[in-house]
């Protein structure tokens, strides 16, 4: 299958079948005129990488996990558990520092809006906890 069929079925473009290549984290056949050749298991394997960068891992990260990528790893592979797991570990503190964010600019918003109703009511200084949450250093992952 040429290239352009290949990420029409796996739905992405030929430019991340390509990156992929790049990468070093799939090896694709050639004909005989240079064009690229997916068999089966190269689009299998394609699409255990796409699946791997939607949930957030890097190339580096996917390269990493290579041996679960071929149809022998399709079950568990040799540390992927581990791997996943340390991702979704790294999503919760991502997500936690968001939320803590959001929230502080919830609460900054909403004091703004209440000094807009109230034009007699002293501005709240910007050294308050609320404003100091948001200037915090996003934790080291």
């Amino acid at each position: 299958m040429q290239a352009k069929e290949a990420a029409e079925q796996l739905r992405i473009t030929r430019r991340m079948l390509r990156h992929y290549e790049k990468q070093g984290l799939m090896t694709v056949g050639r004909t005989l005129n240079g064009y690229r050749h997916y068999r089966e298991a190269d689009l299998r394997r394609a699409g255990r990488i796409r699946d791997f960068i939607a949930t957030g891992f890097s190339t580096r990260e996917i390269r990493a996990m290579s041996a679960c990528l071929s149809d022998e790893g399709s079950g568990p592979c040799e540390g992927g558990i581990e791997k996943l797991t340390e991702k979704l570990a790294h999503i919760e503190r991502l997500r936690t520092d968001l939320d803590e964010r959001r929230d502080a600019l919830l609460d900054r918003l909403a004091s703004l809006r209440g000094g807009l109703s109230s034009a007699d009511r002293p501005s709240q200084p910007l050294d308050t906890p609320v404003a100091s949450s948001v200037r915090h250093q996003p934790r080291a992952v």
